[in-house]
């Protein structure tokens, strides 16, 4: 059965105006279940039981600081959000919602959080709207109680993935793979142990190439034993932030291709859900229903 992570928290109220558009998370599962992908039954809510998973990961002053709401007004510019508490408790959700996406991936073949693909994270800091890695505090659990011995993170959001990067930096148990817009955000890029600058107006064919190219090569020299694929949707043409063009057949292509080598090698593959800022909802909307429409069709 396909598991997804969604909570009532993910959708974060934010001031008028703010260009994160939070309502996808709530829009998404409603889409997914009106159109008969998923039923109610194939969502779950994060517990908090894994709180204590983060600290392996993270800095415990700088979660210290974040719990007490005492980040430091650059800190919280560099973040993207207002500091509240609200903010503080959905990201410890989204957190607890990859590590347990990754338990049922292991046991079903596939999950996904709803949220989470918080890439910008570093173990000190908040980037770009991301305050904890869920990525790399899932990925640190697999390997702390031995549920995988090597692990390949596919970040395939426009932005790379400079958290990650820089968390499992020099760590041979975790292979970064990111593919992004060279002359996007970030504009200090960290080194991921393969990264695939693409030029702003890269297209479908040429974005399908480079993935389709080196992906396959990845799996087969590293030869991972779960992978986490972020998702992101901010690629597309529409995107007000990406810079590709990168039609929406060519997004549904990318997760195809994707999970479809995770099923073909049989490696274990937990979806987060990553960046998308069109200015129509329906095209970020739609776009990540097609992942988990692929991912119900191939792994289910």
């Amino acid at each position: 059965m396909l598991k997804i992570a969604w909570a009532p928290e993910f959708v974060l109220p934010l001031p008028p105006g703010h260009r994160f558009p939070m309502e996808k998370y709530e829009l998404l599962p409603e889409q997914l279940i009106h159109e008969g992908t998923i039923k109610e039954q194939h969502l779950f809510v994060p517990s908090r039981k894994y709180d204590g998973e983060i600290s392996i990961t993270h800095e415990q002053h700088y979660l210290t600081r974040l719990q007490q709401l005492q980040l430091t007004p650059s800190e919280i510019r560099k973040s993207g959000f207002p500091l509240t508490r609200e903010l503080v408790e959905r990201e410890w959700l989204l957190a607890n919602g990859t590590i347990e996406a990754a338990l049922f991936a292991l046991q079903f073949g596939a999950a996904g959080n709803s949220a989470g693909g918080t890439h910008h994270a570093f173990a000190n800091r908040a980037e770009g709207f991301c305050l904890l890695n869920d990525i790399a505090v899932a990925a640190n659990h697999l390997i702390l109680h031995q549920l995988a011995q090597r692990i390949l993170v596919i970040d395939l959001d426009v932005h790379q993935g400079n958290g990650t990067a820089a968390l499992f930096n020099n760590d041979d148990r975790v292979f970064t793979f990111s593919m992004h817009g060279e002359k996007n955000y970030p504009l200090h890029k960290e080194s991921s142990d393969l990264d695939i600058g693409l030029p702003d107006g890269t297209d479908d064919r040429l974005y399908l190439y480079h993935l389709k190219h080196q992906l396959p090569r990845v799996i087969d020299s590293f030869t991972p034993d779960f992978v986490f694929y972020q998702a992101g949707v901010d690629i597309l043409q529409t995107d007000l932030l990406g810079r590709l063009k990168i039609s929406r057949d060519g997004c549904a292509e990318r997760d195809r291709f994707v999970l479809q080598l995770c099923k073909n090698y049989g490696i274990p593959v937990v979806i987060t859900m990553g960046g998308g800022y069109s200015k129509n909802i329906r095209d970020i909307v739609e776009s990540h229903a097609n992942t988990y429409r692929f991912c119900q069709q191939i792994f289910f």
